[in-house]
């Protein structure tokens, strides 16, 4: 089995030349950066300042294992008194993988924790957007192989958004098909 960069360069570039006519292989659309994002907001509002920490560490600490890279906290931008939300209260944390650590991260996305997610039949064709930009929901973080479901004390959900240079969705499409993700056909 390929690599997902050896993939790209044997496999994929070639394919897209001939699907859009690309003259130079360096038109052809990459993938340049992979951010995975979780929003602990809703474990956090209403807790004491020590708690809100301890669950924070908990989220940072799994996104470590999961991704590689140390994350960075998102903080709210406005108070929302019905979410019990107060401006500048760490609602979230990011991490944004490039190079290496995209395609490693993104091989095993496709091959081990997609199939491992429960009910999971394909990303759907309208994930990617009209900037050929992929978006992933996955509804449980212990899909990841580098997580053990019997120490993780909550089960939350993370985002990962893969940003493509494809000008357009049907360039989105073919490029992530092509590289192997389980896209659905239809809408």
């Amino acid at each position: 089995m390929l690599k997902l960069k050896e993939k790209y360069i044997k496999e994929v570039v070639p394919g897209l030349q001939k699907q859009f006519g690309y003259k130079n292989k360096m038109l052809v659309p990459k993938i340049e950066k992979v951010v995975i994002n979780i929003g602990f907001g809703r474990f956090v509002a209403g807790q004491s300042s020590s708690d809100r920490k301890k669950i924070q560490q908990v989220f940072l600490d799994d996104l470590i294992l999961i991704s590689g890279q140390k994350p960075q906290l998102t903080k709210a931008k406005k108070s929302i008194a019905g979410f019990k939300i107060r401006q500048g209260m760490a609602i979230g944390t990011a991490v944004t993988l490039r190079k290496k650590m995209m395609y490693d991260f993104l091989d095993r996305l496709i091959h081990i924790s997609l199939p491992r997610t429960r009910d999971f039949q394909g990303i759907k064709a309208n994930s990617v957007d009209k900037h050929g930009n992929l978006t992933i929901g996955i509804k449980e973080h212990i899909a990841f192989p580098e997580i053990s479901p019997e120490k993780a004390k909550d089960i939350f959900s993370l985002e990962a958004t893969v940003v493509s240079t494809a000008d357009n969705q049907e360039q989105g499409l073919a490029l992530f098909k092509l590289l192997g993700f389980p896209i659905k056909n239809g809408h």
